[in-house]
């Protein structure tokens, strides 16, 4: 296996804010586990309860010299647990993407063209994949007033590949040249879709060169809150959990037309019911996050977008397959049969989902509607039980799942009471996510028999991670885990790791093959069902009508808004 990793899914773990916000209105789990807030109380649309007051710094007054400024006011539960952007890893990436840039930004799922051109304006790579070359724009600055130069990208990822917090992602890295000020070439010790990589949204960012020696003269550089990007806003001033100002850059490279932001207030507030009532009370334009319980109040009104967008995220169980009777493929089957996938999805997503096909998401690669999926079947689930011995059932599991994780929480009773009607007993434990995992690790043939897990690629690779991370076993005993640690199944397919092998190595030369190889890879999995495929979430976004250009892009799932995008009729 050519793909070796570092424990990247646990440095998210250690570093990601429990209050990250993957959507508009719905607040994004942790990786591996689900905010620690707990949902506010039902409420209706408030209309008799006055908005609180805002707190944040309003923009200076205009002079008679100076017009006002067009102000684009915020309300994000996303905080800041780093200013530097190779070590970041968490929420700060929905600032992030709006002061820094990536060679390439990968387009949302059905656009026209797959990556949108940023800072390189054009690349290619060899036959074989192994050397890529990117040729830069002309007149790109950096906030500082430093030009773009092949030598500032190649110091960026050199950075990057060392020090980044999503460093893994460089791990085919060979070398990085300037070949003349504007043309980059990368070569990779094996093939590697590097377009993916390059356009990631951890570990990608292309930083001013003065930035970068300032931070490796002073470990401390960036926790005064600087930045210097290429990207079209700068951070203007910054109040640790509550408040971050971005002013444009005048000299983007994209230029600027009426109607765009001239400054951008972000406030922080984690209150999901506080975020509505700011909204309908006119204190900002837009929100991250609303109850649940209160979308129905936008869905049909003439004021607000309602849009449900497929997301990076889905939920896997994984079954124990080191102990009987989950070591035998016709059980986990069965099982499989017996999971109540609607009812899951209407009551622990809300409706906010759609069955998966495989640990893939729809949407990234390579999601494939080629892959099988089970149905709820009791008759089925009790015919294969009695195929494999167990007629009636007769057998005891201990689910576990992160005690932090509501969604979790609403479902996993679901799948106790579906299990008893094929006279299989389930004991449900909940857990702090950081010792479900630790449990897991510690004796495999002493875990637990269904570990329910949230899951999801660190870039637009779900082959070269979610297959592999979750699925890949390793070594020659079990437990064979990989060095990700997250197969959690316990489970070795020589077929599987073969196929995904081959995909992974051809994903660059030859797309067709490897989609094909993923898709057998996964109908695999499905067929032996080491583990369970609940569900695909969806994101949910509540726009005033007043705000046009905005586009969701589920490839950037803690970056909700890209400013630049977006204008006003106001």
């Amino acid at each position: 296996m050519i793909r070796k990793t570092v424990f990247f899914h646990l440095l998210v773990v250690l570093t990601l804010i429990l209050s990250a916000c993957a959507s508009a209105t719905t607040q994004a789990p942790a990786p591996t586990q689900p905010p620690a807030t707990q949902p506010p109380a039902a409420t209706t649309a408030p209309t008799a309860t006055k908005p609180p007051e805002p707190t944040a710094t309003q923009p200076p007054a205009p002079t008679a010299t100076q017009p006002q400024p067009k102000v684009l006011k915020v309300a994000n539960t996303a905080n800041i647990t780093t200013w530097d952007p190779v070590a970041s890893f968490s929420t700060e990436a929905a600032y992030m993407a709006n002061f820094y840039e990536q060679l390439l930004r990968i387009n949302p799922p059905g656009s026209k063209d797959k990556y949108t051109p940023l800072l390189a304006k054009s690349w290619e790579a060899s036959a074989d994949g192994l050397t890529w070359t990117f040729h830069l724009r002309e007149n790109v600055k950096f906030h500082d007033g430093d030009g773009l130069t092949a030598d500032a990208v190649k110091q960026s990822i050199e950075t990057a590949a060392k020090n980044a917090g999503a460093s893994f992602i460089w791990a085919p890295l060979d070398k990085v040249e300037a070949v003349d000020a504007l043309t980059v070439k990368v070569t990779l010790k094996y093939a590697a879709p590097l377009d993916l990589i390059a356009s990631s949204l951890y570990g990608a960012w292309i930083i001013g060169p003065k930035a970068l020696a300032a931070a490796a003269a002073d470990p401390k550089y960036w926790d005064k809150g600087v930045e210097d990007g290429t990207g079209p806003y700068m951070l203007e001033s910054y109040k640790p959990d509550q408040e971050i100002l971005l002013t444009r850059f005048n000299d983007y490279w994209g230029g600027w037309k009426d109607g765009q932001f001239d400054k951008v207030l972000v406030q922080i507030v984690p209150e999901a019911t506080t975020q509505q009532q700011m909204l309908e009370g006119g204190q900002v334009d837009l929100v991250t996050r609303i109850p649940i319980e209160n979308y129905d109040a936008f869905k049909n009104n003439p004021d607000y977008t309602y849009a449900e967008e497929p997301s990076f995220f889905n939920y896997v169980g994984f079954f124990n397959t080191l102990r009987p009777p989950l070591d035998n493929a016709k059980v986990r089957q069965a099982l499989s049969y017996a999971i109540p996938y609607g009812d899951i999805i209407a009551i622990g997503a809300k409706g906010l989902g759609t069955q998966s096909r495989g640990p893939v998401p729809a949407g990234v690669w390579p999601w494939s509607p080629d892959v099988k999926q089970y149905t709820y079947d009791l008759d089925k689930a009790k015919s294969l039980l009695k195929e494999a011995g167990h007629e009636g059932g007769g057998f005891k599991l201990n689910l576990t799942y992160a005690a932090e994780n509501d969604t979790e929480a609403a479902f996993a009773p679901l799948i106790k009471d579906s299990f008893s009607q094929i006279g299989v007993d389930v004991t449900i434990t909940p857990m702090q996510f950081s010792q479900q995992w630790a449990a897991a690790k510690s004796d495999a043939e002493k875990a637990q028999d269904m570990f329910l897990l949230l899951y999801w690629p660190t870039y637009s690779d779900a082959g070269s991670d979610n297959l592999w991370s979750m699925f890949y076993g390793s070594g020659d005993k079990a437990p064979f885990l990989n060095v990700t640690k997250f197969n959690l199944s316990y489970w070795k397919n020589d077929q599987f790791n073969t196929l995904v092998d081959d995909a992974i190595n051809v994903t660059v030369t030859d797309p067709a093959r490897s989609q094909k190889e993923y898709v057998d890879a996964m109908n695999l999995l499905v067929d032996e069902a080491p583990g369970i495929f609940f569900f695909d979430t969806k994101a949910v976004f509540i726009v005033p009508k007043h705000i046009t250009g905005f586009q969701y892009n589920l490839n950037y799932p803690f970056v909700q808004y890209f400013f630049y995008q977006l204008t006003s009729s106001k």
